[in-house]
């Protein structure tokens, strides 16, 4: 093993068994697979790889954009390994990856280029196979920018950034199905309308699904003019600054039609639902304001957004950036890429969350992935090719730390520029035997099926 990939404290093959024993037996647990669809079947146990979404870098390597799988799973031979390496043949500022609802195929964008690539992560999870590029996103939607990808039953729905009209941040939500074939798209509401509460900016970013509810969140960002350009130069920018979304908007998912317009002032970006049985709430982070934002539904049964708490000091612009939620809904990692630090709030009361934990990453931290029993928490670095930053403070990695519910241990390293693969990004976990693996019970309730079968 390089010496860039450091691995400590492998934890015995038993411990893991009892750790995994008690998680399905019911104990408290925690998941970024929660970021998944609750389509899509899920890893329960130990994760065994994960692949990670590589911007390319000129002259690092082969200077492409690639997926790159590591072997994760301590019981391995080759722990902390990179298994594979799949490079795309040039670069195209990739960033979200997304799992089909067979968990067999994984969907990934590229914001620059507008290429949507879907990969065999069934057939052999430890080397993807390249089986379709999606060329003519933009002809079909007039969307650019294809970011997040969350399935739906025979679909993958993609929420993309900008426009092909004057690469501003209004755009829309596109469907396409399983095989990669184009089905619909429509524009994200803008002004008032009679068809929605609220008014509308048009902006787009993420997507979070709650089958029990029968709707969908998404929220904003801003467009391509923004995002490829360079970070120090759009801060100066004040025309620039004001082109960033402010919004966020709850769907039916059924008829796919917006239903209410959420003021969330700026640029509220994940989504994540709470999984709990019973919980009715999603949570988002705005990057600009460094706000919290919750969104539950009243006694009325109307859902309300509700700012219930600061992140840092938003003076610094922290940054805000990935959030990953625990499976019980009781606590949530929040990343802030400037500072490099990730903070635990503990969420057992959403209305009234509170920072009990932070440490610092690496000089730049974006990313955040837990393990199902949320004993091992995985980081990335890079944001976006533009708006990383410079020199020395410019870390690309991989790093895994041991979570015990108080302290984070570091576990492993893989220095992403040492092993010349560029700008480590998103995370998707794999297991290497899918037979097991099964959706959540919720996206097999009455209102889910309904939607299905549409």
């Amino acid at each position: 093993m390089k010496k860039s990939v450091r691995a400590a404290g492998r934890p015995r093959q038993l411990a893991m068994a009892l750790a995994v024993s008690a998680a399905l037996a019911g104990a408290p647990t925690f998941a970024d697979e929660t970021s998944c669809s609750p389509f899509t079947p899920l890893i329960k146990g130990q994760e065994d790889l994960v692949y990670v979404w590589t911007l390319g870098v000129k002259g690092v390597g082969d200077g492409s954009d690639k997926l790159v799988t590591v072997d994760v799973n301590p019981a391995s031979k080759t722990y902390g390994k990179i298994l594979h390496k799949l490079s795309l043949g040039g670069r195209g500022e990739v960033h979200h990856v997304g799992l089909s609802d067979d968990r067999r195929y994984l969907w990934g964008g590229a914001l620059d280029s507008n290429k949507i690539y879907i990969f065999d992560i069934g057939t052999n999870p430890a080397k993807p196979k390249l089986v379709k590029t999606i060329t003519d996103f933009v002809q079909k939607t007039g969307f650019v920018g294809p970011h997040s990808f969350i399935a739906m039953p025979g679909r993958m729905l993609i929420t993309p950034l900008s426009n092909n009209k004057d690469h501003g941040g209004e755009t829309g939500i596109a469907v396409y199905n399983n095989k990669g074939d184009y089905v619909s798209h429509q524009a994200m509401p803008k002004g008032e309308s009679a068809s929605w509460s609220g008014k509308g900016d048009g902006y787009n970013y993420d997507v979070g699904i709650n089958p029990q509810k029968n709707v969908f969140l998404t929220s904003s960002f801003t467009g391509w003019n923004n995002y490829m350009m360079d970070l120090g130069k759009m801060v100066k920018d004040g025309e620039a600054m004001k082109r960033f979304g402010n919004t966020s908007v709850m769907w039916d998912m059924k008829t796919m039609k917006p239903l209410k317009v959420f003021s969330t002032p700026g640029a509220p970006l994940e989504v994540r639902w709470s999984w709990k049985p019973g919980d009715n709430w999603a949570v988002t982070t705005a990057a600009l304001t460094s706000k919290i934002w919750v969104y539950k539904q009243d006694a009325k049964g109307e859902w309300q957004a509700h700012e219930v708490g600061t992140i840092g000091n938003p003076a610094d612009i922290p940054l805000p950036v990935d959030i990953s939620i625990t499976n019980d809904g009781k606590g949530m990692w929040i990343n802030t890429f400037m500072d490099g630090h990730t903070r635990y709030w503990d969420f057992s009361d959403p209305m009234k969350p509170k920072e009990v934990y932070k440490k610092k990453i690496g000089s730049q931290v974006n990313m955040v992935s837990q393990s199902y029993d949320g004993k091992r928490v995985y980081f990335t670095s890079s944001l976006l090719g533009n708006w990383d930053k410079k020199g020395k403070d410019d870390e690309q990695y991989l790093k895994i730390y041991d979570w015990d519910g108080k302290e984070l241990k570091e576990k492993l390293s893989i220095d992403f520029y040492k092993e010349k693969l560029g700008r480590a990004h998103h995370m998707k976990f794999q297991a290497r035997d899918l037979s097991t693996l099964k959706p959540l019970e919720t996206a097999q309730s009455l209102p889910a099926v309904v939607a299905r079968k549409q």
